[in-house]
């Protein structure tokens, strides 16, 4: 049951950070290419993190916060 419980909430937890990405990616007016061109990621990690379908390490969040001009801090909190 706690196990289930984890999932759902590390579910959850990726589908905001998906959002707030590519919330913020439009916002800039950037294609997910010439994103993962600044952050020095393959187009194909940025759809995946749109998506919600990959758990960024830590390094990639701070490329990532860089690339879409934001503090690491604002790309995680709601």
């Amino acid at each position: 049951m706690y196990s289930l419980i984890m999932n759902l909430n590390n579910e959850i937890l990726l589908n905001k950070l998906a959002k707030k990405i590519k919330a913020k990616r439009t916002e800039l007016n950037i294609s997910q290419e010439k994103l993962a061109e600044k952050c020095g990621f393959d187009r194909t990690y940025i759809s995946l993190l749109e998506r919600a379908k990959r758990n960024p390490s830590y390094l990639n969040l701070v490329k990532l916060s860089d690339g879409l001009e934001i503090s690491i801090s604002d790309l995680l909190l709601e």
